[in-house]
């Protein structure tokens, strides 16, 4: 389980934050958790408005994000979920959302969170969802991670150190 070690950040305000999730529709109930844990992190971090844009699967995010990114949000956060199966269809899809979602936030200068499931099997994912039983919430945690990295980076472009 990957959750050892991570950290723990204390909720911090951003209220003043334009956010957005871009979910992807496969796997409903892993999605659900996804999604519930975001919202869980909104709360805790006071972001009172998020826009969320549902896209077919993990492939679709990276542009999306895009979209979102360059119309001023100020964090972008990424949620999907890409079980392995028997062809190399998992590589390219893990591949392409990982390296897109990496292209985003670094010619956008925003902050993405994360969110992205790549697992062996079902229970793998339904361990990471944040459902009741789960072993860790990474909606919850890709989401807190876009919101702290978003408030550092307004510091850093007023100048700030980080």
């Amino acid at each position: 389980m990957s959750g050892a070690g991570s950290p723990t950040p204390q909720p911090i305000d951003c209220h003043d934050l334009r956010v957005a999730v871009v979910a992807a529709s496969w796997h409903d109930q892993v999605m659900d958790g996804l999604l519930a844990g975001a919202a869980r992190a909104f709360a805790d971090f006071q972001v009172e408005a998020p826009v969320v844009v549902r896209v077919p699967g993990t492939f679709e995010l990276p542009v999306v994000a895009s979209a979102l990114a360059a119309q001023g949000y100020d964090a972008v956060v990424a949620l999907g979920v890409v079980i392995r199966g028997g062809t190399p269809h998992f590589d390219y899809v893990c591949n392409a959302a990982t390296d897109g979602l990496t292209r985003v936030a670094l010619d956008h200068t925003v902050a993405v969170g994360f969110g992205v499931l790549t697992c062996d099997d079902d229970q793998q994912a339904l361990d990471r969802a944040g459902l009741e039983g789960s072993k860790e919430d990474k909606g919850y945690e890709a989401t807190s991670a876009a919101l702290v990295t978003a408030q550092t980076l307004k510091r850093v472009k007023r100048g700030y150190e980080a």
